[in-house]
Order: structure tokens, then sequence, then C-alpha cells
């Protein structure tokens, strides 16, 4: 457990070598995960920044981002903040409803990189499931935790913000299912953003053994604040053969985040992912989100809903990666922009020379509801492979005066019947969501975007 010192070393410390050894003091951290972040550090100063020329962030402006201002950490469980005070003060039930509490199989709360509440149904447990916060889970499983951590999904030499991420990685939930373990029942984590000028690191890693199965939400969620705050998740999402797995992921961060997002999913053989990205806040956010569909028969829908609003900047890169045959993914991302809000969408199907009966699709559709607002869409192909079908799509478009004004001569006002076209807009992907509760979630954030 750190010590009150050591938190104030790290807050003077910043993005640095010593801070990174605080970070690591504070987790009571030896050996193999001292050494990572070391390396991830070392690697970190090693990559240059990216730039406007290359192909992955041509659309995208780095300069008001301001490191040299963040705080590695603002705050962690030791600081003298009881874990009851800080559920209080965090606003938990507010950041729980975003996708409801309702029955679970476990809950992780985290504030500023500290973990305030977690939970795990005792049946759940008994069958050898384990799900609780990211550092304890490296102390309690080591060996597990370093076999997956960062070694095969995600690498920190994917990139300076990736190593940035391996280097100072605080918080984030850890599951572990068992070989042919079902739950039905969803784990939820929650990672929050209290004091100002924040920078946290929430990773998620998810193992699912041979034929298991299991429902994850992360929500991310902060007050906007006046000071600029830093967000750097990575989730790491391992499906082995024959397993299931349902990701959620809710971003609602404050105007003042700078988010970036790093997932990627590997498939074993006739492995299933369904996925859903939200996402809604932030002043900035970037995600990149990956599917390697390594196995035979394996399944991805990746499904993504965004909508900006003022000036705000969302970024999304997805890879549909098929390196086996008989794979099938299938993609769609629906964005709506208000105000002055711009998105870059792009998105690659990438089909391996080996991977023949591969079945890939990709859509992007986008709705623009002002003159001001901007919308980029490249959907891209690379297949090596003569023995497949891959179709995608983009799309650009505003919401027709004519279809306003017809909603409108039947006794809707004006911003009712914007929302019903809105809604419509995304109607597709919500009801391919199978949780009511997530599509109750989905209707009332588009209706508060909206402005009802």
């Amino acid at each position: 457990m750190s010590t009150i010192a050591e938190v104030s070393d790290v807050a003077t410390t910043g993005f640095s070598r010593e801070g990174v050894a605080v970070i690591s003091r504070a987790h009571r951290e030896t050996g193999a995960s001292r050494e990572a972040r070391m390396r991830a550090w070392e690697l970190f100063e090693s990559l240059p920044m990216p730039q406007r020329t290359d192909e992955e962030w041509r659309r995208t402006d780095l300069r008001g981002l301001k490191l040299d201002r963040l705080r590695p950490t603002a705050g962690v469980e030791a600081a003298g903040v009881s874990p009851l005070s800080g559920l209080e003060e965090a606003g938990v039930e507010n950041a729980a409803a975003q996708i409801a509490l309702g029955p679970n199989a476990g809950v992780i709360v985290q504030r500023d990189a500290a973990t305030i509440l977690a939970t795990l149904d005792a049946e759940v447990a008994a069958q050898g499931v384990i799900f609780t916060d990211l550092a304890t889970a490296y102390r309690e499983h080591a060996d597990l935790v370093e076999r997956y951590f960062m070694t095969q999904a995600v690498l920190p030499s994917m990139g300076k913000f990736q190593a940035l991420h391996a280097a100072f990685w605080q918080g984030g939930s850890f599951l572990y299912v068992p070989r042919g373990v079902k739950v039905e029942a969803p784990f939820r984590a929650f990672s929050l953003i209290s004091e100002p000028g924040a920078a946290v690191f929430s990773h998620t890693l998810v193992v699912l053994e041979e034929g298991a199965q299991a429902f994850v939400a992360d929500a991310y969620r902060s007050p906007s604040q006046d000071v600029q705050s830093f967000a750097s998740a990575v989730v790491e999402l391992i499906v082995g053969q024959d397993a299931r797995l349902r990701y959620v992921q809710v971003q609602d961060w404050g105007r003042d985040v700078w988010n970036f997002m790093t997932e990627r999913a590997i498939l074993g053989q006739d492995a299933t992912l369904n996925s859903l990205h939200v996402t809604l806040g932030a002043k900035f956010s970037k995600s990149s989100i990956a599917a390697h569909l390594r196995g035979k028969n394996t399944l991805a829908e990746m499904l993504g809903i965004y909508f900006a609003d003022g000036d705000q900047f969302f970024d999304h890169h997805t890879w549909q990666l098929h390196e086996s045959p008989f794979g099938t993914s299938d993609l769609e991302f629906k964005g709506a922009l208000k105000g002055n809000a711009r998105s870059v969408y792009s998105g690659l199907i990438k089909v391996d020379e080996g991977a023949q009966k591969t079945d890939a699709y990709q859509q992007n559709r986008n709705l623009i509801l002002s003159r001001t607002a901007r919308a980029d869409s490249i959907p891209n192909l690379e297949i090596a492979a003569n023995d497949v079908r891959c179709t995608h799509g983009a799309t650009v478009s505003q919401v027709e005066e004519e279809h306003l004004f017809y909603l409108q001569t039947r006794g809707l006002p004006r911003s009712e019947a914007q929302n019903l076209i809105v809604e419509g807009f995304f109607r597709p992907i919500i009801d391919r969501v199978p949780v009511e509760e997530i599509q109750h979630f989905l209707e009332t954030a588009i209706a508060r975007k909206v402005g009802i």
C-alpha cells in the first residue's frame, strides 16, 4: 500500500522515470512488473510523437495536448480517503446509471486510479472466476496476469501512447473465467476522474478459457472541469476456443478530457465476440479498436455509436484482421454530429493469404445535424485471399428539412422531431444489443445530446 508521501512525489515528478519508479513502489512491485514499466518508459522516450504525416494521425491535431501539465496520478487508496467517502464523493450512483447496476456478477469502481469498491458474487467465485482490480491481480495471480498483460494483444511497441500507458498504468480490472464456466450476469467496471489535471491509465484485461462465457461492461465518466485532464485506456480481450464474450464500453468523460483508447481482441477457434462502443464525452477522443480472428470459424460483431456536439473531436480507427479461414466479422459504426463537432472514421478489413472463406462487412454512417459539423469516413480493404466475401460502405448525410417538416405538421416540436429522426438513425444498432438496460441508456443519451 502506498504512502501519502509517495503520492505527493508522483504529483511533483510528473511524466518521468522518477514518476514511474514512485508508482511502481506505491504498488509494491518488484521483479518483472517493475522492469516492464521501466522498459516501457525507455521505449516512450525513444519513440517520436505522432505526426500529421502518419496515415493514422493525418486528420488528428495533437497540438492542444499538454502532457507536461498533467499529473500521472491524482489519488490512491492510501492517501487518506476512506472507501465510503470516496464512493459518495465520486457520484458512483450517477455513473452506474449509465448502464444500470441491476443484477451483476461483480462490480469494480475506481476513482483517479484508486479502487473504492470491489465485489464478486460468491457463487461465481466458487467456480474459479477471478474478478478484481488489476493491481491486486498482479500481486495475487502474477503468473496468470504476466502471461497476458501487454504481451499478446496490445504491445508497448505499438506506439508512443501505448508505451506511455505501459509505463504509468494504474487502475483497471482483471477478469479470468476458467474453462467451461459460463456467467450470464455482467461484470461491471467504472472508472471515474474527480481531480482536475489528472492523468488516468485504466487497463481492462479479460481472459476466457475454452468454452467460457462472460459479459463485461466498462464505463468511463467525469464532470467537466476547467483544467485539461488525460485518460489512456487499454483493453485486452483474450477469447479462447469456443468461448463467447460480450463487451460493452461507454465513454462519457467530461469536456476537459483528452482520451486515448486502444483495444485488441484475440479470438481462438470457434470463438465469438460481440462488442459495442459508445462514445459521448471528452473534448478529444481517439480510439483504436481491432479484432484478430486467429482461429477457424470465429465471429466478431463490432458495433459503435458516437454522438459529438460543441467542439468535440472523435477519431475511430478499426481493424478486422482475418488470419484464419471461415471467419466472419460484422462491423457497424454510426455517428451523429452537431455544433462545430468533427469526427474521423477509418476502418480496415485485412484478409491474410490463408484466410479463405472469410465473410467480412464494414459499415460507417454519419448524420450531420448542423452546417458547421464535419465527418470524414475512410473505409479500406486489404485482401490476400481469393475466395472471400468482403463488403464495405460509408455515408455522410444531413437531416432533410422535409422530414422535419413532415413530423412537425403532425404536432411534434422541432426538437422532438429531430430526436425521433436521430433515434431512428441509431435504432438498427440499438436493436442489435439484446440487453434492455443498455438500449434504454442509449435512447436516453441520444435524447440528451439532441437537446430534449
